[in-house]
């Protein structure tokens, strides 16, 4: 199995890490820091003038063992995108990628202008994807929590600690800084089954009882602008 150290780990448990989550960086760790070279994009560089260019939800689960990351999924739900709307599940496991969505073109460019850029997927070995269309079952909510299931691939995420809103301005996706906001819930459990057998791993938990962490978190009402 190919994994990759992942010191933030650590960051989770003690607590001391920036207390937000967007979609697809895990609850409680920090944004990553942003270029800063100038670019002649002023819509990129000017938020106010960034166009809406995806509305839905995020859900993530990161899985640890031993310091390493053994599993990450990134759960979509897409209600309005530029390339349309649908669901997907972006899952790195054992050196692979896996997108399965009911809509293969939106699946990639999920995959292709976010998922890989998140915090997540920092230092992990992340080829070209696998598309594989398979029809997606997703719930997702605030005091429930999230379970997704598409082909032989299911994510649980329950027990949900807190909720709270987020934004941002400056979210990099691998050069292009993106406007997010959403809401979110760190998560006490998660789990991802592939083939009705689970995943290596767990998940990491910190921060404090008033606001805790987690390498699992829901994510609700969120807006990428660009």
């Amino acid at each position: 199995m190919t994994t990759q150290p992942l010191s933030r780990r650590r960051l989770i448990r003690t607590g001391t890490a920036t207390a937000l989550t967007t979609a697809g960086l895990t609850a409680g760790l920090a944004l990553p820091s942003i270029a800063d070279e100038a670019t002649d994009d002023t819509e990129a560089t000017d938020p106010a003038l960034r166009k809406v260019v995806l509305v839905g939800a995020n859900p993530g689960v990161q899985l640890f063992g031993d310091d390493v990351v053994t599993a990450y999924a990134s759960v979509w739900t897409v209600e309005w995108s530029t390339h349309g709307p649908g669901a997907a599940i972006v899952l790195w496991h054992d050196g692979a990628v896996r997108v399965l969505t009911d809509h293969p073109d939106l699946g990639y460019w999920l995959e292709h202008t976010f998922t890989r850029f998140f915090p997540e997927a920092t230092g992990l070995p992340w080829p070209e994807p696998r598309i594989e269309r398979r029809s997606v079952h997703i719930t997702n909510d605030l005091a429930r929590g999230t379970r997704a299931r598409a082909g032989d691939v299911s994510v649980r995420i329950a027990n949900v600690l807190d909720r709270r809103a987020f934004a941002t301005d400056r979210f990099d996706l691998g050069g292009r800084v993106h406007s997010l906001s959403l809401v979110t819930g760190p998560s006490a459990s998660a789990a991802i089954e592939v083939r009705d057998r689970r995943l290596p791993g767990e998940i990491i938990r910190g921060g404090t009882p008033d606001r805790p962490s987690s390498s699992a978190f829901v994510a609700v009402a969120e807006v990428w602008r660009f």
